[in-house]
Parts: C-alpha cells; sequence; structure tokens
C-alpha cells in the first residue's frame, strides 16, 4: 500500500512591519494527514507480535539497560567502529530518553544542557542561531561557529552569513526534540570526519526513523509568558509484508520483503507549531516547522529520503545595559523602544544510504537547500543593521568503512559542499532601507576535501587511531559594495589526527590524542567593506588569508569503580598561532595567537534499577590572547567555571509510572572587559539554573509539568562586554509549563 501526500504552509509576511498571522491552514493540513495515513496504517495487516495500542507509551519509558548506553564505560573506545565513541577522546552520547527528559521549552539548544563543559543557549533575539561554546572558543560563538555541526551527514554551519551572525552560525530552531534519535557530541578535532568549523569539536546529530522505532502523537505544550505549541507526530510502515512488517525499523527485514515490488517502507511526520510571546515585551516569535522522512531497505543498504520546511517570523526586545538594570529599569522592556526583527525560511531535501547491518560498507548523503533569512538588529531609536542571506546550498559526501581483519578498519571519503547567493547589511531608519550598505557581496563559495580515518589493535587492549583531512575552498566573491575587492579565493589547509586509547584494566581506560582542526576565513576577511557606505564605492582591500588552523592535545580516562558509577575525566591543551584579525588598514591578517586550557569531569551512578544521579565539572584554566591588539583586553569572554548535577527516579503510581527530574546548574567566571579603550575588566553575573520535571504515563496518554527557576538576579548566559558596560538579555526569575501527548 502506498499514500501519495502534499503539504504547504501559509508564510506571513515578509515585509518590514512584520505581522504575525496564525497558521491555521498548516495545522488543518496536518490533521488531515493524521486521518488520511491512520486510514492507511488500519488497513494494514497487524502483526502477530504487535502490543496493544495503549502499552506502546508505556513500553516506551521501561525501565531498563537501555539508559546505560549514554553512559561511558571503559573499553569504549576500544571498539573498532564508526560510532563517535569509538574516538580516543571525550564523547558524550545524548540518546532519545535523555532528550525526552530534558526541559527544551523555548529552546532546542536545551538538550546539550547536561553535557559536561558545554554552554549552549540562543541568544533570545528571536531565530538567530544556537550557540555550542565549549572548550574556550568564544568567537562567534553565541551563534555555533567553530564547532562543525552536522545532521543525518549534513553540515549545519554557514559560511559567510550576515542574515545570522557572522561566520559559520548554526540554526538548530527546525529541529523538534520529538524528531531526534541521538546526537553525539566530540570534544576537539579528533575525527577526520567533520570538516570545517571543526576547532572546539563536532556535533552530530541523527534524526529518527519512522515504523516500529518512533510512536505515533499528538502533543499540546503551554508555557508561562505566552508558549503554544502543538505537535503532531506520525509514524508508520506500507507497503512489505507483515512478516515483516514489525521489524523493519532497525533495518532488519528480508531484502526481499516487498508487496508487489513495493520494499516496505517506514514513514517518520513531525508536524510543529510553535507561538511564543516571549518573556520581554515586543519580543515574539511563530514558527512552523514540517518533517517528512521516508526510509527503506534495498539489499544490503539502508536508504532514506527527508523533506523539511521550516518558516519563522520574529520580533526582539534586544539588549539592556546591566547599570541602566541596577539602577532600576523594567528587565522586561525593550532596547531603545525599538524592536529587533526577522524571518526565516528553509526548504531542504536529503537522501542518505547506509549499511543495512554493522558499520562496514558505503555510507553517502547528498543534499539540496533553499537558505533565506533576515534579521534586523536594533542599533538605537530609529536605526536597524538589517542583515540578509540567500543561499542555494548543494553538497554530498560518499565514505567507504572497510574492516581489515578482526583488529583494523579504515575509512575512506571525499565530500563537496556550493553555496551561491547574496550576503549583506544595511542600514535601515524607521524600518525604510537607506542607501548606506555595511557590507553587500554575491558569493559563490565551493568547499570541498578528501579524508581517511584508521583504526589498528595490535593488542587486543590497545587501539591506535590516525586520520586525516584536506580540504580546499574555492571561492569567487563578488563585493557589491567595494568592486575594486571582488576577488577569487583558492586555498587548502590539511589537519592530522593522531590518538590511542588502552584498556589497562576491566575497569580502567586512557586515552590521548594530538589533532588539528580548521576555520575557513570569513568572505568579508578575504574581500573588505570599508566603512559604512554605499554601493558600487571606491575602495577596498584583498587579504588572501589561509585557513586559521589549531592543534589540540588531550589526555583522560573513563573509571568504572563499582557497579553502576563511572567516573570520566579529561584534560586539554590548545594552542592557534594563526588566527585571523583585523588589522588597522582594514586588512586581515594570520597572526592571532590564544590558547586554552582546561579540565572536565564527569561521574554517573545508577543508584537502583529506577534511580540515577551525574554531576559533572567544567574547568577552563586559561583562555587568552597572548598578543592582545592595541588597546584590547587578553582574556577571551568565556566560563571559567560551569557545575552541573541531576537525578532521576521512575516508580509506578496506580495504574501508570511516574518520571521525576531534577537538574542544577552554575556558570562563573566570564570575564568582559568595558570603557574607552575597552581594557577595564569585569566578571559576568553569576548564572544559576534548576530544572524540575515530573512526567507520568498511564495507557495510551503522557502528561509532564516542569518548571525553570533561575533565581540571580541579572544573571544570564546571554551578555556581552560594551564600552559602556555589559549590555544582557535578562531572564525570567522562574517560568513553568505543561505538555499533555496522546500516543496512538
Amino acid at each position: 500500500m502506498s499514500s501519495n501526500r502534499s503539504t504547504s504552509s501559509t508564510s506571513t509576511s515578509t515585509s518590514i512591519s512584520f505581522p504575525f498571522a496564525p497558521t491555521p491552514l498548516a495545522l488543518l493540513l496536518s490533521l488531515a494527514f493524521a486521518v488520511d495515513l491512520a486510514h492507511a496504517q488500519a488497513a494494514m495487516p497487524t502483526p502477530a507480535s504487535d502490543v496493544p495500542a495503549d502499552a506502546q507509551p508505556l513500553r516506551r519509558v521501561e525501565v531498563s539497560g537501555k539508559s546505560a548506553s549514554t553512559v561511558r564505560q571503559p573499553g569504549d573506545r576500544n571498539e573498532l567502529s564508526l560510532k563517535p565513541t569509538a574516538l580516543p577522546g571525550a564523547v558524550q552520547h545524548l540518546s532519545d530518553e535523555d532528550i525526552a527528559a530534558t526541559n527544551i521549552g523555548r529552546d532546542i539548544s536545551n538538550v546539550f544542557r547536561r553535557v559536561p563543559g558545554v554552554l549552549a543557549n540562543n541568544i533570545d533575539q528571536g531565530e538567530t542561531g544556537n550557540g555550542l561554546r565549549m572548550r574556550g572558543f568564544a568567537t562567534q560563538g553565541t551563534h555555533g561557529a567553530d564547532t562543525a555541526v552536522y545532521v543525518d551527514g549534513v553540515p549545519q554551519n554557514i559560511p559567510s552569513s550576515q542574515g545570522g551572525a557572522g561566520h559559520g552560525p548554526v540554526f538548530l530552531e527546525w529541529l523538534v526534540g520529538d524528531l531526534i534519535g541521538g546526537i553525539d557530541v566530540v570534544k576537539g578535532p579528533i575525527s577526520a570526519l567533520y570538516g570545517d568549523q571543526n576547532r572546539a569539536g563536532a556535533v552530530d546529530i541523527r534524526t529518527r526513523d519512522g515504523g516500529a522505532a518512533t510512536p505515533s502523537s499528538l502533543g499540546v505544550s503551554v508555557e508561562r509568558y505566552g508558549l503554544r505549541r502543538a505537535t503532531l507526530v506520525l509514524s508508520n510502515t506500507f507497503g512489505g509484508t507483515s512478516d515483516s512488517a514489525s521489524g523493519g525499523a532497525s533495518g532488519g527485514a528480508s531484502p526481499g520483503a516487498v508487496l508487489g515490488g513495493l520494499p516496505k517502507i517506514d514513514s517518520l511526520l513531525v508536524a510543529d507549531l510553535y507561538r511564543n510571546d516571549g518573556y520581554r515585551r515586543d519580543s515574539r516569535t511563530d514558527r512552523d516547522t514540517f518533517f517528512w522522512k521516508l526510509g527503506t531497505r534495498i539489499g544490503d543498504a539502508r536508504y532514506s529520503l527527508r523533506v523539511t520546511r521550516y518558516v519563522a517570523d520574529f520580533a526582539a526586545a534586544g539588549y539592556l545595559l546591566l547599570p541602566d538594570l541596577e539602577k532600576g529599569l523594567d528587565p522586561r522592556s525593550t532596547q531603545a523602544n525599538n524592536p529587533g526583527f526577522g524571518n526565516a525560511r528553509r526548504s531542504s531535501l536529503v537522501l542518505n544510504r547506509a549499511p543495512a547491518e554493522g558499520d562496514a560498507g558505503w555510507y553517502g548523503t547528498a543534499y539540496a537547500e533553499r537558505f533565506d533569512r533576515t534579521r534586523g538588529i536594533t542599533s538605537n531609536a530609529t536605526t536597524h543593521t538589517v542583515g540578509v542571506d540567500h543561499r542555494n546550498i548543494f553538497g554530498g559526501r560518499l565514505l567507504q568503512n572497510v574492516r581489515l581483519g578482526e583488529d583494523a578498519a579504515i575509512a575512506v571519503g571525499a565530500e563537496a559542499r556550493v553555496d551561491r547567493g547574496d550576503a549583506s547589511r544595511r542600514i535601515f531608519v524607521n524600518r525604510a532601507p537607506t542607501a548606506n550598505y555595511v557590507n553587500a557581496q554575491d558569493l559563490d563559495l565551493l568547499t570541498y576535501g578528501v579524508f581517511a580515518q584508521a583504526q589498528w589493535r595490535p593488542v587486543r587492549d590497545l587501539k591506535l587511531s590516525a586520520g586525516a583531512r584536506y580540504d580546499r575552498f574555492d571561492y569567487d566573491i563578488d563585493n557589491l559594495k567595494l568592486p575594486a575587492a571582488t576577488t577569487g579565493y583558492r586555498k587548502g589547509v590539511l589537519t592530522p589526527k593522531l590518538g590511542a586509547s588502552w584498556s589497562v584494566l576491566p575497569s580502567l581506560e586512557l586515552f590521548a590524542n594530538v589533532a588539528q582542526g580548521m576555520r575557513s576565513p570569513a568572505a568579508e576577511q578575504i574581500s573588505s567593506s570599508g566603512a559604512t557606505g554605499p554601493l558600487a564605492a571606491s575602495g577596498g582591500v584583498i587579504s588572501p588569508v589561509a585557513p586559521s588552523k589549531v592543534r589540540s592535545y588531550d589526555a583522560g580516562f573513563t573509571t568504572a569503580p563499582l557497579v553502576g558509577w563511572t567516573v570520566s575525566g579529561t584534560a586539554y591543551y590548545i594552542q592557534n598561532d594563526d588566527e585571523i584579525t583585523g588589522q588597522p588598514d582594514g586588512s586581515f591578517k594570520s597572526v592571532g595567537d590564544t590558547t586554552r586550557k582546561g579540565v572536565e569531569l564527569e561521574t554517573r551512578w545508577q543508584l537502583a534499577a529506577s534511580t540515577s544521579v551525574y554531576a559533572n565539572l567544567g574547568r577552563i584554566l586559561e583562555a587568552k590572547v597572548n598578543n592582545p591588539a592595541a588597546n584590547t583586553g587578553a582574556k577571551l569572554s568565556v566560563p571559567g567555571r560551569q557545575l552541573k548535577g541531576g537525578v532521576q527516579h521512575r516508580f509506578a503510581l496506580g495504574a501508570g509510572r511516574m518520571t521525576l527530574n531534577a537538574d542544577a546548574y552554575y556558570l562563573s567566571g566570564i570575564p568582559y572587559y568595558v570603557g574607552t579603550p575597552a581594557t577595564q575588566e569585569r566578571e559576568m553575573p553569576v548564572y544559576t539554573r534548576y530544572d524540575l520535571r515530573a512526567t507520568y504515563d498511564w495507557a495510551s496518554m503522557q502528561a509532564t509539568l516542569y518548571a525553570v527557576i533561575q533565581p540571580h538576579r541579572h544573571g544570564t548566559e546571554i551578555a556581552y562586554g560594551s564600552a559602556a558596560g555589559l549590555m544582557l538579555s535578562p531572564v525570567p526569575r522562574s517560568t513553568v509549563g505543561a505538555t499533555l501527548k496522546v500516543f496512538f
């Protein structure tokens, strides 16, 4: 049986006024989809192994050993595998269970809340990207640069963005917690599978599969300060035979399991409607996301095809000065009484191939995306700087992983990506465009590279790993503002990696690595834009700077002193002596010299089958510029101390099951500079956050109540230093929310 479906979403106005009309048509189409596919599913034979529908949600949260897979165990790194957890480095795995037990609320970045040493957040100014700051990297870190982020093998960093914030921001707002199957956070540039922006590390996100792997559901959420959300998840299997219908989600179906020539296809459709009035006055976000993924097994391979459509419009209340807040300014007020604004549109198509069993064989990814984004940033009571990106993005990756006997494996591959379109920042006065631009470029950016990653166990308990990437950047930059700076750019960079892991004892594993990572130069660093002014002006500087490389050294351990108790630790040292920095004449040179040192510790303890606790520490010992420019500070604005801890407890309650989560987070030691020149060092206010969550599963229903408490006055993760003082985005001292979900 097959079904052909279509969907559409009504886009809100893209004019400068940005009205926020609701989109009921999107919801109606989604509900129609639900009814139609439910009929299709009901018409199919029911496998004998199926359990009653009302038991499925309970099975989904059954207490079992599954959650242990998210905890690092001694010997994980000894495995010959492409999984990130087999790397000789610090890697944190987040399962779908971890994500389901997290207060995501207004920001998908919250899925990283429990990861040691990671500060992840949206800056609460609309759909402006997702920062992933770790290991002392802060260059545009509030928007995601310096960490390579991939979803289903597709790189998410946007080069030379103006509609976001700088070079390499990551926009994950289109992701919904219900569609994420797993996440791996790789600390440091040890993996050769990730390219541009892989300096602090990489994040690998996989979406869920349809069929038996994911239950269908309809969820509704509300939260204080005007958040409303409805999420529809439709998961089913069609085609194939009744004998194979229940096993296909894991790829275990027979290659011959077809009906009338149609292979068994797993379908996952997610439609998400998000409306958020925001804590601050004059702030609002309207967002619609549609995601449809089809997967099937053909021969010895698993194929998937997914389409995504994302539409968002927002208004932003801007930043407020800490000195003004200390004098009594209302934290919910708007910067200069002139809110920012913006919108985003993304349409993408992704095709993936992977081995159906094991990880030896061919992998392939091909993708195409249309990316449009506008953001108006408040400058004063009448003026905005409006950044715009219009891109067509195409790319792909091909990789083969080969096992060489029982104790060796090598993966070799190649990838390429093309970004074509324009990027500009223009001055608007009273929300009308002027003739003045900060920059304006027409971009044709081609990135391609080859890579290899090998693993070898010379003896049973010792594994050696080696890898290398060669990436090349072929750019054509048409500078519309300063035509004399129009230029081509052709440069490449080699980044080797080397590591080892040793299982000293069954309960103790040691690892170490040295690796290089890199970041490409931004188009603005290659082709300068000069002072604000009109298009087609005279002047311009071309700077043929090389990609910036870091060298990272890691050493760490994982031990299990007792059954159910694990302890992990890592120390790192990172040197970067060719950071791209601006010069007084408007050019850029690779002369910046930075050092980062730190340690991370984590312990997890499964006290009983139903109770677990965790605690971790991220401590940056040093993060500084060794040769700061004149009249600037030397310290990087990164958190010196991060403490995280929490507990989960599950128990039977009446006819259902209760799951309780409590998490605590402490952030301090972030330096910043004020004054003219900006050399007066200050420290940001301490930030603490407490998350409480109670989830009750009964029959086919799930109800959740949650609360977030942020008690410190003026404490926030969202701040930066300026000449006049600390600019910050205030957050509510407390908020509460509820979700009701029905499985079917």
